[in-house]
């Protein structure tokens, strides 16, 4: 039945999601948190490293519950139930898309679209910084430093342009000074 429900529950994750992996991360922490697969410190931290590993973060994210609830088999799964929609809406729209594209109702609704999309990536930075007591009204040594490691990220990724993958790596090794 676990396994049932992964699927079921990642399935329709996938149908009812749009604006990619980001978007679909409030949407997979609270099935994850209702369902009482794992506590919201895992699941940020299954965010945090599947955000860092190879492909999709919705995938990745799918992937690491499946296996945390039910194993490989779980991982299995939920990786199915997560792609299946995506595969089945991608063939279908795109048989349909070529031929209905230019109408304005179709345009129209993909413009109404990018606004919940940015609400629900800025919804996951926000429900994230709150676990993870970026926003404390408590001042600590650690808030500060979580403070200052989200500002020098963000600067070095928009003003100095740095590859993202610079800025993980470093702010890991800032993470394993700081915290170990």
């Amino acid at each position: 039945m676990e396994l049932w429900e992964l699927f079921s529950t990642f399935f329709i994750i996938g149908f009812v999601s749009f604006g990619g992996g980001y978007a679909m991360i409030p949407v997979i922490e609270t099935e994850v948190s209702q369902h009482g697969w794992m506590t919201i410190q895992q699941f940020t931290d299954v965010i945090a490293i599947a955000g860092m590993s190879p492909g999709p973060i919705a995938t990745n994210s799918a992937i690491l519950v499946g296996y945390s609830t039910a194993g490989v088999t779980g991982a299995i799964i939920s990786a199915l139930g997560i792609l299946l929609p995506s595969i089945i809406l991608v063939i279908g729209v795109a048989t349909f898309f070529t031929k209905l594209h230019h109408y304005p109702i179709v345009k129209s609704i993909f413009y109404g679209l990018r606004p919940i999309v940015t609400s629900l990536i800025i919804y996951a930075a926000i429900s994230f910084s709150l676990s993870n007591n970026l926003f404390s009204l408590k001042v600590s040594w650690q808030t500060v430093s979580l403070l200052l490691i989200f500002g020098l990220s963000l600067f070095a990724l928009l003003k100095l342009r740095w590859h993202p993958a610079y800025v993980i790596v470093l702010s890991g090794l800032v993470g394993v000074v700081l915290y170990s």
